[in-house]
């Protein structure tokens, strides 16, 4: 597991500075950003190729998790719903997540809140990784992985245009996101094995809710150099084509080299 970690820090990072965690759950990595008392970032670890399973021996192996200190969960996982807030009932978690996945007996749901809550992002967590962070943490929140971009396309809306596509990569999967007007169309996650898988997203999203494929406009987040994702690679398929980064939310110590080589979403902008 040590193998597999990169460390961003800032010159004088304190592991007892540290106030509070965001632990970014993603299919096949793990991002660990510590904040101070003032909510700048002092630290961040990367581990690529992680393992969930891993989980409970990390808590106990890796000195950002050592102090209990408040903690919140980002579950980037395929198993998650969108409600709109006049239709959401506590309780009612399994049938709104029953189309994604069947539930396990032991699964612990959450909701968050976005758009004035319009909308609850409702997803869930396996009883034993919850209790192996409830072991470490006695304050935990959960949220689906989806409500940063969510909440980002939410501030951003009245920057769009009439038909908009947005794009979040992370590894080999894609959030994407269709506003008609203004207002949320679509929302989704896919896995992808190609830059192409990108393309043709983009085209159902279109043909479902036909778009017009010369006005569209396609926004891509978290392009790497490694992807071959340029913006001339994307105008040769869509007129409207762009890469983006987005607005930042989030404040930095002096240091972390290299930080922005990951371009990943939550280095710049997090759920509030």
């Amino acid at each position: 597991m040590e193998s597999n970690l990169k460390v961003f820090k800032s010159d004088r990072f304190d592991v007892e500075d540290a106030s509070n965690l965001s632990l970014f759950l993603y299919p096949d990595s793990l991002f660990i950003f510590a904040k101070d008392k003032n909510q700048t970032n002092i630290c961040i670890h990367e581990y690529l190729n992680f393992d969930r399973n891993s989980l409970e021996q990390l808590v106990v192996s890796d000195h950002l998790l050592k102090n209990d200190i408040p903690a919140t969960v980002y579950l980037h996982q395929p198993e998650f719903s969108l409600v709109p807030g006049v239709l959401f009932h506590p309780g009612q978690e399994t049938t709104y997540l029953a189309f994604a996945s069947e539930q396990q007996a032991n699964t612990s749901y959450f909701n968050t809140p976005l758009d004035s809550n319009n909308l609850q992002v409702v997803s869930g967590i396996a009883g034993k990784m919850k209790k192996t962070l409830q072991a470490r943490f006695s304050e935990l929140t959960f949220h689906h992985g989806s409500v940063c971009f969510l909440s980002y396309l939410f501030k951003e809306r009245f920057n769009l245009i009439g038909q908009e596509i947005l794009i979040s990569i992370f590894g080999n999967q894609i959030y994407t996101a269709a506003f008609s007007n203004q207002e949320l169309a679509a929302f989704n996650l896919f896995s992808i094995d190609s830059k192409e898988d990108i393309l043709k997203y983009a085209l159902i999203f279109i043909e479902q809710l036909k778009f017009d494929r010369n006005h569209v406009r396609i926004s891509l987040f978290g392009a790497t150099v490694e992807s071959g994702i340029t913006e001339e690679w994307g105008k040769t398929y869509f007129y409207n084509f762009r890469l983006l980064s987005p607005h930042a939310n989030q404040n930095y110590t002096h240091g972390f080299k290299h930080l922005k080589s990951v371009n990943l979403f939550e280095t710049n902008w997090q759920f509030d």
